[in-house]
């Protein structure tokens, strides 16, 4: 995009109270940015209210203006429009696509077949080591994983997407010269250097409760489909499975423990019609995926494929739900310190997480 068509841009969507929809109003009725900042102040009345109007004659906060600009004159940042053929495709096909986004990172991740990869906050062992791991193999087979950079499954849910082909799409609800949360800076520094990340919102926009339903949408705008790995009933993540169901796109669903509150969005999703996986390849056979192969996936197993007897009966008696080493040594019919010694095994080979309280948690 030249110059002039950037500051254009900018002198637009940064006046105060310009959303996507009065945008794109401007837009349908004048052509280009250009031509609705040149328009009088009687025709842009007649598509925008009086006061909005008057802000985008006086134009936008000057410092503001010129801080933009001087962000978009580094390498690893641009900004793209509904008018820019690299604007993603599937993106253009929602109700409300972003007029403006900011971009910091590999452009070209926007146009590649992805998957959405959310979930809680406040995840589980299990439930990062999932979304880890099946965003793991989905990169590996090509696919971009879309997340929103929040602690807990959208974090994991990076990181294993950098370790594939596929890398990440990493959707803020902030502006992109802040990082939220700060936990995720370093995170946030290698999506940059070899994924993107992107947002609809101004550079200095702190982190409000109301963006994130916005950031949201274009997650779920930007895949094929949307996992959805830990979920408490309250949790943002449904939100974003509600736009995906609204805007055509697949929803799948991890189950979990009938215990676990974090288990509690997903199990409502599967009763609504969300796609049961176990494995990756449950997602790529719904999708109808021509270009990767569907392998045989495992989340967690070792070299060899095989697990000492001792370990496997006390895996075996272990269960799924979190249980405390008193009720586990009576099951297993061992003492503690076998148990303890076993468990430090498989804690070892990734099979089992220790949670707080001194209970464990088998991981596969």
């Amino acid at each position: 995009m030249r110059d002039q068509d950037s500051e254009a841009w900018l002198r637009l969507m940064l006046v105060h109270g310009m959303g996507p929809a009065y945008a794109v109003r401007l837009l349908s009725a004048f052509g280009t940015p250009a031509q609705a900042l040149d328009a009088s102040l009687a025709a842009l009345g007649k598509y925008i209210p009086t006061k909005l109007a008057k802000a985008l004659k006086q134009g936008p906060v000057p410092a503001l203006l010129e801080s933009s600009l001087q962000w978009l004159g580094i390498p690893e940042n641009r900004l793209l429009t509904l008018s820019d053929p690299e604007y993603p495709p599937r993106l253009l096909q929602i109700a409300d696509p972003p007029p403006l986004l900011y971009l910091k990172g590999n452009t070209a991740l926007l146009s590649r077949s992805s998957v959405a990869v959310v979930g809680s906050r406040n995840a589980t062992p299990q439930g990062v080591q999932n979304a880890e791991a099946f965003s793991r193999e989905l990169s590996l087979r090509g696919w971009c994983i879309a997340s929103g950079l929040a602690l807990g499954i959208d974090a994991a849910a990076h990181r294993g997407g950098l370790m594939g082909p596929g890398s990440t799409i990493a959707v803020v609800g902030t502006g992109l010269d802040i990082v939220y949360p700060a936990r995720n800076h370093a995170l946030a520094h290698e999506i940059a250097r070899t994924g993107v990340i992107i947002s609809e919102f101004p550079l200095g926009t702190p982190a409000k409760p109301g963006h994130f339903p916005r950031r949201n949408r274009i997650i779920s705008g930007l895949a094929r489909g949307v996992l959805v790995v830990e979920a408490a009933l309250q949790s943002g993540s449904l939100i974003t499975a509600r736009e995906a169901a609204e805007q055509g796109r697949e929803v799948f669903a991890i189950p979990g423990s009938i215990h676990s509150p974090v288990a509690k969005g997903c199990h409502l999703l599967i009763k609504q019609g969300a796609k049961l996986v176990e494995t990756a390849a449950d997602i790529l056979d719904e999708l109808d995926s021509e270009s990767y192969p569907i392998l045989p996936l495992s989340l967690c197993t070792n070299e060899e494929g095989s697990t000492d007897p001792k370990a496997a009966a006390l895996l075996e008696v272990l269960g799924y739900d979190p249980v405390d080493i008193d009720t586990l040594t009576h099951r297993a019919g061992l003492t503690p310190e076998q148990s303890y010694a076993i468990l430090l095994t498989l804690e070892l080979d990734g099979k089992v997480a220790k949670l707080p309280g001194g209970r464990y948690q088998r991981l596969v």
